[in-house]
C-alpha cells in the first residue's frame, strides 16, 4: 500500500497483539493503531458499526485515552455511509460469549465494546511515547450469544481451526444457525474495514 505502513496479522488475544505492537516499535512504527473486530456490549450497536474510542478500559480498571486529534481527523473524513460511535471500549482477556454477561459488562462500565487486543496495543504504545487509536467493527450485537464451536475452534494464535470447528458442529449440530449469524454479521465487519483500508494511507497521515 505504501512504504511507510507497517501491517501485522497478530492473531486474537493479548498477549498475541503484545508481541504485534512490541514488534512494530521495534520496527521503528511512529505510531500505532488497533485494527479489527469488536464485541457490542451496548445494546444499540450493529454488526458492521465502527467504534472509533475514545479510551480503553483495561483489565486493571485504568482508562488510556486515544490520540484525540487524530481520531477526530479520521471522523472528518469518514463517507457519509459509514455509521460509527465514539466512545469507550472494554480489554478482556477472554471471548465473552453470553449476552447476560455482556449486558453486566455495559452497566458496569458503560463501555461500547469489548476486544481482546487493544488494551495491550495501548500499553505498548503509552510506554514508546507514540500515538495510539483504535478501528474496531463490530461483529457480534450484545443481544448475540456466541457459538460455543469457536471457543472450541480457535487455536492459541487466535486462528479458527475449520477442521476443529467442522468436528464440533458433527457433535453439536444445533449451533449451526447461531454461527451461520455469526458469520453474516462478520461479514458486515469485514465489509467496513475493508472500506476503510482504502482509506489507510490517508488515515496514518491523519496524525
Amino acid at each position: 500500500m505504501t512504504k511507510n505502513i507497517i501491517i501485522i496479522l497478530s492473531g486474537a488475544g493479548p498477549e498475541n497483539a503484545r508481541i504485534a505492537a512490541q514488534t512494530l516499535i521495534d520496527q521503528g512504527a511512529k505510531q500505532l493503531i488497533s485494527w479489527g473486530c469488536a464485541g457490542a456490549i451496548a445494546p444499540y450497536l450493529k454488526a458492521g458499526d465502527l467504534l472509533i474510542p475514545e479510551s480503553i478500559y483495561t483489565q486493571s480498571q485504568r482508562l488510556i485515552a486515544t490520540h484525540t486529534s487524530w481520531s477526530k481527523k479520521i471522523i472528518a473524513n469518514l463517507a457519509n455511509s459509514t455509521k460509527y460511535y465514539t466512545g469507550t471500549l472494554l480489554e478482556s482477556d477472554s471471548v465473552v460469549a453470553l449476552a447476560q454477561a455482556k449486558n453486566r459488562l455495559h452497566q458496569s462500565t458503560h463501555a461500547l465494546a469489548i476486544d481482546m487486543e487493544s488494551g495491550a496495543v495501548a500499553r505498548i504504545a503509552q510506554e514508546a511515547q507514540v500515538p495510539f487509536i483504535a478501528l474496531r467493527s463490530i461483529v457480534d450485537p450484545a443481544n448475540l450469544d456466541l457459538p460455543n464451536a469457536i471457543h472450541y475452534a480457535m487455536t492459541k494464535s487466535g486462528v479458527v481451526s475449520i477442521p476443529k470447528l467442522m468436528l464440533y458442529l458433527c457433535h453439536h449440530p444445533h449451533e449451526l444457525p447461531r454461527l451461520i449469524k455469526l458469520g453474516l454479521n462478520f461479514h458486515a465487519a469485514s465489509k467496513t474495514l475493508k472500506h476503510l483500508a482504502q482509506q489507510l494511507p490517508q488515515i496514518t497521515q491523519a496524525q
